[in-house]
């Protein structure tokens, strides 16, 4: 009588060990999955690192992570700790994050980013940021830089126009 429930316990124990190959295997994805996917979590933590060090005001270090500027560092600093935006803290940060890796260095991150403005509140933005592998880890390029902290260039303009009555 008990060797029934034994056998079936131990059943049911394998059956829930093979599940995690079988998908493995129905995705193909072995260790070269993996490796991809260390390649990804490294994108998003050196992603995640850039926000901080701009969010933390810690701009010599930043501009160290950047790419392909022309301004000097003291033009990078006085650009970004005057930026309209500053990334989000915590969750509201990066949300639903997804990284595509285009070759071995260069690789886009699309994510929600949430962003403290000028106004009360967390402005989201949702978009694809190219990074770069470089020897110290991933960069950013200013360019992609300038554009989340809103330093366009362009002013917005808002007109008010009272409702008009309906004749």
């Amino acid at each position: 009588m008990l060797l029934r429930p034994l056998t079936l316990l131990v059943l049911v124990v394998f059956m829930l060990a093979a599940v995690p190959a079988a998908e493995a295997a129905r995705r193909g994805t072995g260790s070269a999955g993996q490796t991809a996917t260390t390649g990804q979590a490294e994108v998003l933590s050196d992603f995640e690192t850039i926000l901080d060090l701009w969010r933390d005001g810690k701009y010599e270090e930043l501009y160290q992570r950047t790419t392909g500027g022309k301004d000097s560092k003291e033009k990078f600093t006085d650009k970004l700790s005057s930026a309209p935006r500053k990334p989000a803290c915590c969750w509201e940060k990066i949300q639903e994050p997804r990284v595509t890796m285009k070759t071995a260095h260069s690789a886009v991150v699309h994510a929600r980013l949430g962003f403290e403005a000028s106004t009360p509140g967390t402005e989201f933005v949702t978009k694809g940021i190219n990074l770069k592998k470089e020897s110290s880890g991933w960069s950013i390029s200013q360019s992609d830089l300038y554009s989340l902290a809103d330093l366009t260039g362009k002013k917005r303009r808002y007109r008010y126009i009272p409702v008009q009555p309906v004749k």
